[in-house]
């Protein structure tokens, strides 16, 4: 608000209520802008990621950011996209596959990698992604459509594709973890840390996840360029992982419109790299998170103000691993 139009605004007030307005303006309470943060729904690991970001950018940032819960990642992203919410959280496939018809989507960088894996029974023969073949394969996933070139995508690894085994369709991964448990597949897909897979480890009498070679990366990149490897070892997060091994990973990004100021996306990145701690003590899977793996070859464009963030501190762009 102008002087003047603060002026006008004044007049008629009480000298009290007046005078308490312009103290309000003057410290900028007034004028303090929401930022909508849209993510999937509580209890998913993208809810309590935008907990953990909101929370710092509103205690050590001074942002007012608001988590605003959807039914999934094909709604928030066109949400983000319009400018009717300022931040998204989502993962990588899904805003690659959004970009066309998002113009204005643009990231603030990769937050944290996601992992999962093929479990398959702890008493079975089966050790690698080869071993599936002609065995009964949780696929589909209608409700959740970049799944399914996920699937392929591992099941590439092992040098088999859908006609090697035995598809089981089902709608979403949780309806595949329960197939499995209920006998109707050999193995189910999911991501590592969903309560869902301990709750399989312990119904079934244990699980093993299946060993991916890195041999097999160039023919499942052939179907999704931003997969990728990433180191796991045997602990309480890695349930079913018996010995170090490579597991399959695609990054979950933070992401926002090209309409938001370049100096609050600045100053976002800048509180969230301060305050890491902060967003860790929430949720654990944050200690991957760093400002200088933020920026990484992706297609879709970045906004100005997270790449002038990276210019200052000297961040180079980074290969998808």
């Amino acid at each position: 608000m102008t002087p003047l139009n603060s002026r006008r605004a004044f007049r008629g007030l009480s000298p009290v209520v007046a005078g308490l307005a312009a103290l309000l303006l003057g410290t900028g309470v007034a004028t303090a802008q929401t930022y909508g943060l849209a993510t999937m729904q509580p209890g998913t690991l993208s809810y309590t990621s935008a907990a953990a970001i909101a929370k710092v950018l509103k205690e050590k940032g001074g942002f007012n950011v608001l988590v605003q819960p959807t039914a999934g990642e094909t709604t928030l992203i066109p949400l983000v996209a319009r400018g009717e919410s300022d931040l998204g959280i989502a993962n990588i496939f899904e805003v690659e596959r959004a970009r066309p018809t998002s113009p204005d989507l643009r990231l603030i960088g990769s937050v944290y990698p996601l992992r999962g894996a093929f479990w398959v029974r702890k008493d079975s023969t089966m050790k690698t992604i080869a071993d599936l073949k002609g065995k009964k394969v949780v696929m589909g996933f209608s409700a959740m459509r970049t799944i399914d070139p996920l699937v392929r995508a591992i099941l590439a690894t092992g040098g088999l594709t859908e006609k090697d085994v035995n598809p089981v369709l089902v709608p979403n991964v949780v309806r595949g973890a329960d197939d499995f448990t209920a006998g109707a597949s050999d193995m189910f897909f999911f991501a590592f840390g969903a309560p869902k897979v301990r709750e399989v480890d312990a119904t079934v009498g244990g699980i093993r996840a299946l060993e991916i070679p890195e041999s097999g990366m160039p023919a499942a990149k052939k179907i999704l360029p931003e997969g990728y490897l990433s180191p796991a070892a045997p602990n309480p997060f890695f349930v079913g992982v018996d010995h170090p091994m490579g597991v399959y990973a695609w990054d979950n990004l933070l992401f926002t419109n090209a309409k938001v100021p370049d100096d609050v996306i600045y100053k976002m990145i800048d509180t969230m790299e301060k305050n890491k701690a902060d967003m860790v003590a929430i949720l654990p899977a944050m200690r991957d998170f760093s400002a200088d793996k933020l920026y990484k070859h992706f297609a879709t464009p970045y906004h100005p103000g997270a790449l002038k963030y990276f210019k200052d501190h000297k961040i180079e762009i980074k290969a998808i691993q």
